[in-house]
């Protein structure tokens, strides 16, 4: 396999965990970072991904949790939320 074969199934694998453990809402709010700051955007989704392979989501995020993951990464890379 290629290094573009494994990053699209990467990719798709993403996509379904994230479809899996996301409320709508809170998969909204993901779209939204991904157009203002993508690489906050990715940092996040590899997060949630992780969290999920290691079996500490056990339900769907709302989207209060998503922002308390935010806010998480952001003070770890010195980025402000504005809300």
């Amino acid at each position: 396999m290629n290094e573009a074969e494994e990053m699209q199934k990467l990719e798709v694998m993403k996509k379904m965990v994230l479809k899996k453990v996301l409320s709508k809402e809170a998969t909204e709010r993901l779209g939204r970072i991904k157009l203002v700051k993508p690489e906050i955007a990715n940092q996040l989704e590899l997060y949630l991904v992780q969290l999920y392979q290691t079996g500490k989501i056990g339900k769907a995020i709302t989207d209060e949790q998503l922002k308390m993951i935010l806010e998480q990464i952001a003070t770890k890379q010195k980025f402000r939320i504005l809300r």
